[in-house]
């Protein structure tokens, strides 16, 4: 399990998510959030810490790494469908177009 990251921290991600949901362009899922990351598109990849099992997401961090893209974790798959749209919870969530978002992320991007 990764570092604990600080609640105000979570908070603003899915806030961001939330508001690139709306005027931005956001991708769902653990598929759709590689090729996001391989494509060089994502400028946010959050990921939930309760998924099972972690091999799911695990490429992940390495991914983020290799592209320098900030990666957040939050606790819970439902917060962060519910802050992309959803109705079903969801493991990975990447921002590609921030949209009014952008200074949320710069916040993020500064903790991160």
């Amino acid at each position: 399990m990764p570092d604990e990251t600080p609640k105000e921290i979570v908070d603003k991600a899915l806030s961001a998510i939330k508001l690139a949901k709306q005027d931005g362009s956001v991708r769902k899922g653990v598929n759709e959030v590689t090729k996001s990351l391989e494509r060089g598109l994502a400028t946010l990849v959050v990921v939930a810490n309760d998924v099972s099992p972690k091999e799911v997401v695990m490429h992940l961090p390495g991914l983020c790494e290799q592209h320098k893209t900030p990666l957040i974790y939050v606790p819970a798959k439902l917060d962060l469908g519910k802050a992309a749209g959803l109705n079903v919870p969801c493991s990975s969530v990447a921002v590609e177009k921030p949209g009014s978002a952008s200074a949320v992320l710069k916040e993020i991007a500064t903790w991160y």
